[in-house]
């Protein structure tokens, strides 16, 4: 398998990058190919602009989008970017990894995606979800986090996790095709002992090697829905109403 890791934090002892660390060398010692990009270690340059591009279909007016299809066919778009979507066309598995910030990825980190999962080659068009251009790949999101697990739920101060990972989880990995697994979490990180930030790091090597067994996370299907995507349910809901 071949294993794309994607890193977002500004502290390289953080215990974000130790989780970075224990994925790296657990895939390898099952025998996997890994990639590491470190955005903060890299520079990386997290502004969607039309400097991405050496050439524009249309100079006068930026469609970012469209400029990004024609960019990858033409070899106009910035190296940066296409060395990072070699990357991600090369794996079988990515993970993110990052710190939730204010309830979401770190700003590195989105731009990441804006730049990288280009139109054209990862969606476009009814090319999303289990059509989209990713499709066959697999995805896990692995974050930390200051607060306490209790914090986090139906009825809790915060609400469920899975609200704040909601544009990722749904609507960019599902979104361009990944199988997305449940995410592996590390809980109030910066406030518990070593010990117990050793004992997320076994638990996530044996999150790792069992991960082959990991069902997915259930996201629509285009089979579901109408050309138009309504879903398919509401059509045959609405032709039994009188006069339909």
């Amino acid at each position: 398998m071949n294993v794309l890791i994607v890193h977002a934090h500004p502290e390289p002892r953080s215990f974000t990058a130790a989780l970075r660390d224990q994925a790296a060398a657990t895939f390898r010692a099952q025998g996997h190919q890994v990639q590491v990009s470190d955005l903060y270690a890299m520079g990386w340059n997290p502004v969607a602009s039309a400097d991405d591009f050496s050439h524009r279909e249309n100079p006068e007016y930026l469609v970012y989008a469209l400029e990004q299809r024609l960019g990858v066919k033409g070899g106009s778009i910035a190296a940066d970017i296409q060395q990072e979507l070699d990357k991600l066309l090369w794996a079988d598995l990515l993970v993110l990894n990052f710190p939730i910030f204010w309830f979401s990825a770190p700003a590195m980190l989105k731009g990441w995606i804006d730049r990288v999962l280009v139109s054209g080659v990862c969606y476009g068009g009814k090319r999303f979800y289990d059509q989209g251009g990713l499709a066959g790949k697999r995805a896990l999101v692995t974050v930390t986090i200051g607060g306490r697990e209790h914090m986090f739920g139906e009825g809790a101060i915060h609400g469920p996790l899975e609200d704040m990972l909601r544009p990722i989880l749904r609507g960019t990995l599902a979104y361009v095709g990944f199988e997305v697994l449940e995410p592996f979490v590390a809980w109030h990180v910066p406030y518990i002992s070593d010990e117990a930030r050793q004992g997320f790091l076994r638990s996530y090597q044996q999150r790792l090697e069992q991960l082959p067994d990991d069902a997915p996370m259930q996201f629509p299907r285009l089979e579901q829905f109408d050309e138009a995507l309504y879903p398919l349910t509401n059509v045959q809901s609405r032709c039994t109403e009188p006069g339909y």
